[in-house]
């Protein structure tokens, strides 16, 4: 039988998939299985990482519509393929895959090659939501860490967790800040050699100039995506320091402190990317770093839960409950 005889067999019947039906509401729904089209293949999808960036059509900003498409937004996908459309030759049915694609809150999801990276045998079993361990390698790639540096990282959640364990594995010297007590915790365990409560924006200061001696952080990465971060990291990084912002800010608009900024000479890096060849790099990147034992992402997924409460999920998310780090939605 031929490849797309098989694909065509493949694709009959329906899947199960969430479908976001309004602000705060989501159904789940029975659709066809898709076929892949010339250049994309179809995983089975095991899971998907929930985004801080699916708050926003959570919350109901005006510029959405709804309803959302099945699947939509889930971008953090792994699985394994099961079909291959035309002219994709480095991809078979049977490879086990991480994707950056945007409908994998389903069984099934699409992609492309472009956008797809094998999982090798020594990742068998393991959740792997590549895109946002992608964007941790991205974004600490381009804060140009080396030994020695002092590194404030301000917001210890999942992006802040793994930049910690990436900046010390480089030999920098980390202090992290956060609000609870937990990611605290979780800051120690990934190698901040200091740890400051994010409480009192002075006190703050204060404490991490009597940690260098008066000279502040040579990078400093602000992981919320709210203002008060933003201002506080700024505060943090010395004269000729470099300012990384890594937060997702698309709550509105943001002030800067240019007057600092400027005074100081800082440079500031916006670590976000949006070239998909380097999302792809970031997240060959993570899956490297993992084999290796650079990173091990996995006590950081604290909350797991089944399609049908990705509500729930959402939730948590925004509200971030006493030990969440990082929300999977797993199909079983």
């Amino acid at each position: 039988m031929t490849q797309a005889g098989s694909t065509a067999l493949q694709a009959s019947g329906t899947m199960r998939s969430a479908v976001l039906a309004g602000p705060g509401r989501i159904r789940l729904a029975r659709v066809s299985i898709p076929d892949p089209a010339p250049g994309e293949m179809r995983v089975r999808v095991e899971g998907c990482g929930v985004c801080a960036s699916n708050l926003s059509p959570w919350g109901g900003e005006p510029w959405f519509t709804y309803p959302f498409e099945p699947g939509a937004p889930g971008h953090e996908g792994w699985g394994t393929v099961d079909a291959v459309g035309d002219a994709v030759t480095d991809f078979a049915v049977g490879d086990r895959v991480a994707f950056l694609s945007g409908h994998s809150y389903a069984q099934y999801d699409l992609t492309g090659p472009e956008q797809t990276v094998k999982l090798p045998p020594a990742l068998d079993g393991s959740y792997f939501p590549a895109e946002p361990l992608g964007c941790a390698m991205n974004i600490f790639r381009r804060s140009r860490i080396e030994p020695g540096q002092t590194v404030a990282i301000v917001g210890i959640g999942f992006l802040g967790a793994i930049l910690t364990r990436l900046a010390t594995h480089a030999g920098a010297r980390v202090i992290a800040v956060s609000r609870r007590a937990f990611s605290l915790e979780v800051g120690r365990s990934m190698g901040a050699a200091e740890t400051v409560p994010m409480d009192d924006h002075w006190r703050i200061i204060e404490r991490v100039k009597e940690l260098t001696d008066g000279v502040l952080c040579d990078r400093v990465i602000e992981a919320v995506g709210k203002q008060w971060p933003l201002d506080l990291a700024g505060e943090l990084t010395r004269e000729r320091g470099t300012l990384v912002v890594a937060g997702y800010h698309q709550d509105g608009p943001r002030q800067v402190n240019m007057q600092l900024w400027n005074w100081r000479g800082l440079d500031v890096i916006n670590a976000h990317e949006r070239d998909p060849a380097i999302y792809l790099r970031g997240m060959q990147d993570a899956v490297q770093a993992v084999v290796d034992g650079v990173l091990d992402p996995t006590p950081l997924y604290t909350h797991i839960y089944p399609l049908d409460e990705l509500g729930t999920a959402l939730d948590d998310t925004r509200d971030r409950p006493d030990g969440f780090l990082k929300a999977l939605v797993a199909n079983g």
